[in-house]
């Protein structure tokens, strides 16, 4: 699928010599920046932050242009892209993000659903437009201090019922953060051990994310360490991304609870396909923040792997709320995927449903938007028109872990050629009108889905 690996490269992106020449779309971009001649030196050793980001602000006074990063390993903190700008990061270019927390400074973004003050990602495109990063180099995020600190916290935290906030109060920073963004691209490049999710697109729109290669389990196994967001967007293509991180491969996220209500941003017009999900804990995921809804996602020639422990995975919380529909997902191979297809809607509650201990006044705003209570008829998600096609899988445990709500069922889902060798077939409930077109699901008993609290189940 790539014409290297990460392996190939190293991890400090130094084994190849030259810089690639400019992709064909950021030809006529404007002029080429060195960013060596604004004083950035990749020696492993300097602190670039600013000459770099000098380079990209002449580029962008100018109208336009490309900012090149030659071989060689530059630390850096925050850098921002700005609007008609290339950031090339050619082959044998590490860009190596510091340990410092305070080398990102604070901006106003969304994270895991809640509109907050965090860290800035390594690289940014924040309220720009027609910006992009590439390059075969390797952008390292260096995160395991950052997973250090959240374990650590977490250990403080689990005791006193506050595993909801860890997440939010532990600032780590992301590799990627495209934000209220238009017409971006991600390309080409080689990403690792983020200290938080991958690539986060949020709030954008016409955003294209291809042929990257994500490791971030290298020298440990960082905590929410995704490997692409696409958060509140419309219009995104993701295509030939081989990922290998330690929480949801490829994910669709539209807010969380009262905030994400709030907000009620659906992401929408959504492409992903022909990628390949090697290591992670879901290989293709829908949620948890489901709040503003989804519509219009189409995912197609993915590919799961062992020891992915589950292959398609809808997740929320009965505080969500939110409407997803019109989902359509086809030619997926799944290899050794322990569970196949899961609806969980009541996911993992210590960390889905926040309340403030008793005697805690002095809290942050955001520990109280997470805390808001949501009507349960506003909370319950509902999912509806979900279509499964040319699905295989070889070497499975459980087919379907598939449940709801009884006021609100999973309605009008269509399988259709489902080709599963699988142990069991596993267990549906609160289905409403599902349809099984020319589907072979082979398990050890010979028996179908354990079917409870539904109905208009058509050719299982």
């Amino acid at each position: 699928m790539h014409r290297r690996s990460l392996l190939q490269l190293g991890i400090t992106g130094a084994l190849a010599t030259g810089v690639a020449a400019a992709p064909a779309w950021a030809q006529g971009t404007g002029r080429t920046f060195d960013a060596a001649d604004f004083g950035a030196v990749g020696d492993g050793e300097t602190v670039n932050t600013r000459p770099i980001q000098a380079a990209i602000d002449a580029a962008a006074g100018a109208g336009g242009g490309t900012v090149v990063l030659k071989p060689g390993v530059y630390l850096s903190g925050s850098l921002f892209v700005k609007s008609n700008v290339t950031l090339l990061i050619g082959r044998g270019a590490t860009l190596r993000g510091l340990r410092d927390i305070a080398a990102y400074p604070l901006v106003r973004t969304r994270v895991a659903g809640i509109e907050m003050e965090w860290p800035a990602g390594l690289l940014n495109v924040y309220r720009e437009r027609n910006a992009r990063i590439t390059g075969e180099g390797l952008v390292d995020g260096d995160g395991k201090v950052f997973w250090d600190a959240y374990w650590a916290m977490r250990r403080d935290y689990d005791p006193r019922d506050l595993r909801w906030a860890a997440d939010y109060d532990c600032r780590r920073p992301r590799l990627i953060h495209v934000y209220d963004a238009d017409q971006v691209e991600v390309s080409g490049l080689n990403l690792a051990r983020s200290g938080f999710w991958t690539v986060h697109v949020c709030y954008s729109r016409d955003v294209k994310v291809s042929d990257l290669i994500i490791r971030n389990n290298l020298g440990g196994r960082g905590p929410s360490t995704d490997g692409i967001d696409i958060d509140s967007s419309e219009r995104v293509l993701v295509e030939r991304c081989d990922l290998s991180v330690n929480d949801d491969a490829i994910c669709i996220k539209a807010g969380r609870d009262w905030d994400g209500l709030r907000v009620a941003r659906p992401c929408r017009e959504v492409r992903v396909r022909d990628c390949i999900v090697r290591d992670a804990l879901a290989g293709m995921t829908f949620g948890s923040e489901t709040s503003g809804g989804f519509q219009d996602i189409e995912v197609s020639g993915l590919r799961i792997e062992y020891p992915v422990p589950l292959g398609i995975f809808f997740k929320s919380g009965h505080t969500r709320g939110g409407v997803i529909n019109n989902i359509a997902l086809r030619d997926i191979h799944l290899q050794d995927v322990a569970t196949l297809f899961r609806v969980n809607l009541n996911w993992y509650p210590n960390y889905s449903y926040a309340q403030i201990p008793a005697g805690m006044t002095d809290v942050p705003d955001y520990w109280r938007a997470l805390a808001t209570p949501v009507p349960r008829e506003q909370g319950v998600p509902r999912i509806r028109d979900v279509r499964l096609s040319d699905i295989r899988a070889v070497g499975g445990k459980i087919g379907f872990e598939a449940a709801a709500y009884e006021e609100a069922p999973l309605r009008d889902f269509t399988f259709e050629r489902l080709r599963w060798d699988v142990r069991e077939a596993g267990t549906i409930a609160n289905a409403d009108n599902w349809r099984f077109i020319d589907c072979d699901i082979d398990t050890l008993d010979g028996t179908g889905p354990k079917v409870t609290a539904s109905r208009g189940m058509v050719g299982l």
